[in-house]
């Protein structure tokens, strides 16, 4: 099956699509070895490995490169490109025509913006539209990122409403953990709705249960993997027993066939 119909279907399936966000081909790999159906990015990730800020607009040449390895994958890949690392619709269209020619299933498009600011909705929808004009078939997630300004529903609710008219595929609300909040935006909204993973919120049950169908662990598992490479370091240089095992060489090696 085409992928970039698979993961339009993988949104409708009885359990909520967990999708784990990798940084690079070796972390998406691993992450598909493992039998996860599809595999997204973290834009911190991909900024951080490249020494650049996340956020602000310049990982567009990263990203694409990422995108050129991550489409060898058996699986379908989203890719999280930020704002659209532009802010001119024809532009912000063709990167994710790029993507798509690439092979690439889908894109996680944000209306946050730098110094924790907010895009014009109405700017904001004229950028899915373009994407969707100028690409049909990808899978445009385009996040509210008002839970990271502020809490308001109403707000988001507005947002949500105005790029699902645009065309959007998904609406994805991170910081969202509040089960009231979810089931108001799930009600309301008419496309799959995609929460990002807190550990300290809903389990993946409580997730479905409330009618998310997507969960994304975003930077968490790049966060995770630092903190892994902290401790064993941390482990060699006290001669201390090394905290995880590590896959052997070979294992990781045979990703690159």
């Amino acid at each position: 099956m085409n992928k970039t119909k698979l993961f339009h279907e993988l949104h409708h399936g009885e359990q909520p699509l967990v999708l784990p966000n990798a940084w690079d081909f070796g972390s998406a790999a691993v992450l598909a070895a493992e039998g996860f159906p599809a595999i997204g990015t973290t834009s911190l990730g991909v900024a951080v490995a490249a020494g650049l800020p996340d956020g602000t607009g310049v990982t567009g040449a990263a990203t694409m490169a990422l995108a050129r390895l991550l489409a060898r994958l058996s699986v379908p890949v989203t890719i999280d490109i930020e704002g659209g690392f532009s802010e001119s619709p024809t532009a912000v269209g063709e990167y994710a025509a790029e993507l798509a020619e690439l092979g690439i299933a889908g894109i996680n498009l944000e209306d946050g913006r730098a110094e924790s600011t907010l895009a014009d909705p109405d700017h904001q929808a004229e950028l899915i539209a373009a994407i969707k004009e100028r690409v049909p078939d990808l899978f445009v997630n385009a996040r509210v990122d008002t839970y990271w300004v502020q809490d308001d529903i109403d707000r988001t609710l507005a947002r949500a409403e105005r790029y699902v008219a645009a065309g959007a595929d998904g609406i994805f609300v991170p910081g969202l953990t509040d089960p009231d909040g979810i089931a108001r935006i799930v009600a309301a909204i008419p496309l799959p709705v995609n929460i990002l993973y807190s550990p300290t919120g809903p389990s993946i049950a409580e997730l479905g249960a409330l009618g998310v169908r997507r969960v994304s662990t975003g930077s968490l598992l790049y966060r995770t993997a630092l903190a892994v490479a902290i401790d064993t370091a941390r482990a060699v240089r006290a001669d201390a027993p090394v905290p995880h095992a590590a896959p052997p060489y070979t294992e990781i090696q045979a990703l690159t066939d």
